[in-house]
């Protein structure tokens, strides 16, 4: 019988700085997008993306939309996309008007494998979108010198990867768009929300309007545009956050390390050359019966894990019609084998022990 308490493959970290923070903001009478967001802003672009301009918005998918049709992507263009990611990718493309064009991944990071990408560009290719999956950054140089071969945008998808880098070169820094979720789960939180990083002013200016109903002054509104803007409620969650997301990131790559060097019976995640891995998830393999695997962690261990993603974009029932015929044979792989593990810094060092033993007790016994 299993009596340890449950460890959940994400727990978010809301304190009490926080709690203050909204505290201060709902005591000010201005709960809207305001000081705190403009504040917010700023102060993420300084931390993640020095020398580029960030814009707010409620969600990672609005900020991959607005981000997207700031950059003049729209109806008779495709993007190149991983299919093996959060269909948030795919539909922020879709709701464009522009067709998402699924490529596969290389095994390693999960991430657009440079070769399949260059394989599917067409006449009608306007843009690249890699994720930088669980927090590993994509092959970043190699996609940029395609797109610049091809004359084609660079995007980033960079939801799960605050702090993430490659050469020296922080994530959201390589395409004329980055954007970071602030989702719950994510590595910090705002409560929800996303941050769109750019390196061109009229971008700027293009999405700051697609945000704000598609005005810069009130009711002088230029072009069609959406309410997709941030409180200063959830910005000032985000800028606590922010204080603390350094040192929650070296926990979690102190515990991916420990799960390294002692995990056996499953592929634990490699890093690139160069790459700096933020660990939003830390994904293995489980060659033979992954679900049976995850089922006995639960069962017999009270180990919480998680499956991202089981079911590939190209083959959900809202984009399949993308992607008709289509074989990704990396991408089913992955789908059918990984599973995250818990690494969230909230783990105590017995915890830790207890995922050694549960991962290595399952996978020896064959789940």
């Amino acid at each position: 019988m299993v009596t340890d308490d449950f460890i959940p493959p994400a727990k978010p970290i809301i304190g009490d700085d926080e709690r203050a923070a909204v505290d201060r903001v709902l005591m000010s009478g201005m709960v809207a997008q305001g000081p705190e967001v403009a504040a917010f802003e700023t102060e993420f672009a300084e931390h993640f993306v020095p020398g580029r301009t960030v814009v707010a918005v409620n969600s990672g998918t609005s900020g991959l939309h607005v981000g997207l049709l700031a950059a003049g992507i729209g109806e008779g263009d495709e993007v190149i996309v991983p299919s093996f990611t959060f269909a948030a990718t795919g539909n922020a493309v879709a709701l464009t008007g522009a067709t998402p064009v699924f490529v596969d991944i290389e095994p390693d990071q999960f991430t657009l494998d440079p070769i399949a990408v260059e394989a599917a560009i067409t006449s009608r290719t306007k843009g690249i979108m890699p994720v930088h999956l669980y927090g590993h950054p994509a092959h970043m140089h190699e996609l940029r010198g395609i797109a610049d071969k091809h004359g084609v945008a660079l995007f980033e998808d960079a939801a799960q990867a605050h702090g993430a880098s490659l050469d020296g070169r922080t994530v959201g820094n390589f395409g004329a768009f980055g954007m970071f979720s602030l989702y719950p789960t994510k590595n910090m939180t705002s409560g929800e929300g996303g941050m769109i990083s750019f390196d061109d002013a009229e971008l700027v200016r293009r999405a700051k309007l697609l945000r704000n109903q598609g005005m810069e002054k009130q009711y002088e509104n230029e072009l069609v545009g959406f309410n997709y803007r941030m409180t200063d409620i959830h910005a000032a969650i985000g800028r606590v956050q922010l204080s603390k997301v350094d040192a929650w990131t070296a926990t979690r790559q102190q515990n991916a390390a420990f799960l390294d060097a002692n995990l056996t019976g499953v592929v634990t995640p490699p890093v690139a050359i160069g790459a700096v891995h933020v660990y939003h998830q830390y994904t293995v393999r489980v060659p033979d019966d992954r679900d049976g695997f995850v089922a006995a962690l639960r069962s017999e261990h009270n180990v919480g894990a998680g499956v991202y993603y089981p079911v590939p974009n190209h083959r959900l029932p809202s984009l399949a019609g993308f992607a008709q015929g289509l074989e990704l044979p990396e991408t089913e792989r992955a789908a059918a084998q990984v599973v995250s593990l818990p690494v969230h810094p909230s783990l105590t060092s017995d915890e830790l022990e207890r995922i050694i033993t549960a991962v290595n007790a399952v996978s020896q016994a064959g789940a």
